[in-house]
């Protein structure tokens, strides 16, 4: 069976090229030029394998569209922008976006980007654990006995996917709550963003480290007192990221 793409894109060359390309790469492709146009579709039709998404759109924007599709579906969503800014990034990724491409982008690699997050979704669906590599070993064998981790005055419950900032609620993305997990259930050990990527995302690394960026700023925003000089993952320069000395 193939599967279905809802192409949401007000461009029509776009959306004509994008459209040609992933049908020849043999996906079924519906294709909407506003924002109202992609509602109607999204719920009056059969259900997506993926949505690929432009923010901006005529009618209706695409975040607005965005958050009608997750107030009740976990359909794969890739942001497609022209605006090469952090924050088109983080709006579209913290309103529950899976990966956003920057346009001009290559007819490869977002194929590439598209089956990736189909795969992804599949696993989520299925519950399996997708292996990252070599990595996951590593990884599976350093969590903690502890499912309740104490940070200096955050504490991470890993079995409710919960954490608490000084005893208040931390609301946090799913990919956030994740890399946080990464963190502390490996105290001590350096993360590239190559390896943050992998067992994150559960996917190959496209090199585009903006994602890890984006999602590592908010994060920090939420739990940091000071974001800008970060106490709980430190950044080495040149190398990646590690839990910070404050465990207790």
């Amino acid at each position: 069976m193939q599967q279905r793409v809802l192409l949401i894109e007000d461009d029509e060359a776009i959306s004509e090229m994008v459209g040609s390309y992933l049908t020849k790469e043999g996906y079924e492709v519906e294709t909407a030029f506003d924002g109202e146009a992609a509602v109607k579709k999204f719920l009056g039709g059969p259900s997506y394998d993926l949505v690929l998404l432009d923010l901006m759109l005529p009618k209706r924007s695409g975040t607005d569209v965005l958050q009608m599709i997750r107030s009740g579906s976990l359909v794969p969503v890739l942001i497609m922008s022209a605006k090469d800014s952090d924050v088109d990034k983080a709006l579209g990724l913290g309103f529950g976006a899976d990966d956003y491409i920057t346009k001009p982008f290559s007819m490869i690699e977002l194929a590439a980007r598209v089956k990736a997050a189909i795969r992804r979704a599949g696993y989520a669906a299925s519950g399996s654990q997708a292996a990252a590599g070599s990595l996951a070993p590593a990884y599976e064998e350093q969590q903690p006995k502890s499912k309740v981790i104490t940070l200096r005055g955050l504490t991470v419950d890993l079995d409710n996917f919960s954490a608490q900032k000084n005893g208040e609620e931390v609301k946090l993305t799913a990919k956030e709550f994740h890399i946080l997990k990464l963190f502390v259930s490996s105290p001590g050990r350096v993360f590239t963003k190559a390896q943050i990527y992998s067992l994150v995302w559960e996917d190959d690394y496209f090199g585009d480290e903006n994602v890890i960026n984006v999602h590592m700023r908010r994060l920090r925003e939420k739990i940091e007192d000071d974001p800008s000089h970060p106490e709980y993952i430190k950044t080495l320069w040149g190398i990646g990221y590690k839990l910070g000395d404050m465990l207790q």
